[in-house]
């Protein structure tokens, strides 16, 4: 992801969140997600220890992944009519790519998933390692993969 391209993909993230995660979230949640997913804090967090990737079809964004620390999917959303085409997994295939070429010895990474994508997750080789959480209002499962 380019500086520039944060509000589109900001854009991206929260209209895909209040279609599919933002109904279980109480208002606290929904609060801290929104903060999270501004386009100034996507810009910030890509300047310290985080990477975004997107994916665009036609010129046009379809998917995001932001990737902490090179072992944690911070954020991974797909355009409701490009989910089921393989985009996630193209994203995280490419992520880890991109983690492995920075940390070679990477054997696992880990996601904070809504109950929303938990299924999504686990087509991805994901499985749950705790049981639900919530930290500020937000509604998580924590998962893993080993790589």
């Amino acid at each position: 992801m380019k500086p520039d391209e944060a509000e589109a993909v900001s854009a991206l993230v929260l209209s895909s969140f209040d279609e599919f995660i933002a109904p279980q979230y109480e208002e606290q949640g929904v609060i801290e997600f929104r903060r999270y997913s501004q386009p100034d804090a996507i810009r910030h967090r890509i300047e310290s220890d985080h990477f975004v990737m997107v994916a665009e079809t036609h010129g046009a964004l379809v998917g995001m992944i932001e990737i902490r620390d090179c072992n944690h999917v911070g954020l991974l959303f797909v355009v409701k009519t490009y989910q089921h085409r393989g985009v996630a997994r193209a994203l995280l295939d490419q992520a880890l790519v991109e983690a492995r070429g920075t940390r070679p010895d990477l054997a696992r990474v880990t996601v904070n998933s809504s109950t929303y994508g938990v299924a999504a997750y686990e087509k991805l080789g994901f499985i749950q390692t705790g049981p639900e959480r919530t930290v500020n209002g937000i509604v998580f499962i924590p998962m893993a993969r080993r790589l």
